[in-house]
């Protein structure tokens, strides 16, 4: 059973309503394999991180991918967000109604794990397209046992937005280029009597990802670039002095240069605190680029510049990620793989403008739009991959939702003083142990 059709192209772009959800509940267990008499095909694309603007973008380019492949039809599946990856593994589990799927870096262990995707590293290594993406990009392709699963579109990476003109009141030269330097700078910035604040601390609502920015730093030449929650030998990355050294600066740096306010800052306050002017330095992924370029700060009161790096002077940089992969009951798999792949050349640089991403291909380096302005710090990390070094978290264990709750709550603890930073990291290594030794 084909899904009806509206007039946004050819495709009918699927919402929270209730008409939207009992399509989805048809495109899960229709018949039909979308064929017909003269050779061309339908195949059903479904999107995970929903949105109006983003769901306007996809259609448009898969006119362009139908107009340079007659015979494929597309036909889009926008489920809203919060509901999206269930849709998915729905559709996944009946074994019809999806061709080709967003893949996240949080989804792609349990789809594999459960056969639901097709394996793509045939196809993948007789495309010319491939040698064209980043290491990075090339990294998440092929990061399930070396076999492709699914084709980024773009990466989502911590970088430091700054205030240059706070920072050169300071008396400094340029922006914080170490840990030790953010402590630094933070501190002579901060003054609470003009409402004027160091960093903008996240401090609740999954504080840890901040938080393991700073202790991946100081252990970035003993971890395990798979699993940066490991060191080389083993052990928990909890467990090593380095940590204990990097969690005392990090609190450090909300105790000198941070509003106590921030104690209770999740992802809006803190974006927010920088936007309206109060604070002078924030570490976020590069989609609070277009915040920022909406707010009241004008083009000469704000920048961007590369993370900041530990001891050793390099920096972990465990991006988050999404993409493209075919659903391996699709009985189209070879139109599949083709949208899959064009989606993956010059249209990703598209998509990853318009998205606020970091991009998959070596080629927008070179793109004026990339090169210049916020995004050239992005550049920067990216080809200096010695510096800013590629990994992986380990998001996909099943207590990753267990460890965020706990981690937050710790962190609300030592911030509040009823938690020391020892003890906090002795609980942390106990968890992880344990989990891992299961």
């Amino acid at each position: 059973m084909n899904l009806a059709r509206t007039p946004v192209g050819r495709r009918q772009l699927l919402a929270g309503t209730a008409a939207g959800g009992a399509a989805l509940a048809l495109a899960a267990c229709g018949g039909g394999d979308g064929g017909s008499s003269d050779g061309s095909v339908t195949i059903t694309m479904v999107e995970s991180l929903t949105n109006s603007a983003r769901t306007e973008l996809l259609a448009g380019l898969l006119e362009e991918f139908e107009a340079a492949h007659p015979g494929i039809t597309v036909e889009l599946v926008s489920p809203p967000t919060e509901q999206a990856d269930q849709k998915i593994q729905q559709m996944l589990q009946a074994g019809s109604g999806v061709d080709v799927l967003e893949v996240r870096d949080l989804t792609i262990g349990p789809f594999t794990n459960n056969s639901w995707l097709y394996d793509m590293t045939a196809e993948t290594e007789a495309w010319d397209g491939f040698e064209q993406l980043t290491d990075q990009a090339k990294g998440f392709a092929t990061s399930v046992d070396g076999k492709a699963y699914a084709l980024p579109y773009g990466f989502y990476g911590l970088s430091l937005y700054y205030r240059p003109d706070l920072v050169e009141e300071a008396g400094f030269d340029g922006p914080p280029e170490t840990w030790e330097d953010l402590v630094e700078q933070a501190a002579a910035i901060q003054d609470p009597s003009q409402n004027r604040y160091g960093y903008a601390f996240r401090g609740t609502s999954n504080a840890i990802g901040q938080t393991m920015s700073a202790l991946e730093a100081y252990n970035a030449e003993d971890l395990d670039l798979e699993n940066v929650y490991q060191l080389a030998d083993g052990s928990s990355i909890f467990s090593s002095a380095a940590s204990q050294e990097a969690l005392d600066m990090y609190i450090e740096l909300f105790e000198t240069g941070s509003p106590n306010s921030a104690v209770a800052w999740g992802y809006p306050e803190m974006v927010e605190a920088f936007t309206n002017g109060s604070t002078a330095f924030l570490l976020q992924d590069p989609e609070v680029i277009a915040a920022v370029e909406q707010s009241s700060l004008t083009e000469d009161q704000w920048a961007v510049a590369p993370l900041v790096t530990g001891p050793g002077g390099k920096a972990m940089w465990p991006m988050a990620t999404a993409g493209w992969g075919v659903a391996e009951a699709s009985e189209h798999k070879d139109a599949a793989v083709k949208l899959v792949q064009w989606l993956s050349g010059e249209a990703s640089t598209t998509f990853a403008k318009e998205n606020s991403l970091v991009p998959i291909l070596q080629s927008a380096s070179e793109d004026e739009h990339f090169r210049t302005g916020p995004w050239a710090a992005y550049v920067t990390m990216t080809e200096a991959p010695d510096t800013f070094l590629t990994c992986q978290e380990p998001r996909g264990v099943a207590w990753w939702t267990e460890w965020g709750q706990r981690s937050d709550t710790d962190i609300q603890r030592i911030l509040t003083g009823d938690l020391s930073t020892t003890d906090a990291l002795t609980g942390w290594d106990e968890f992880w142990t344990e989990k891992w030794e299961g």
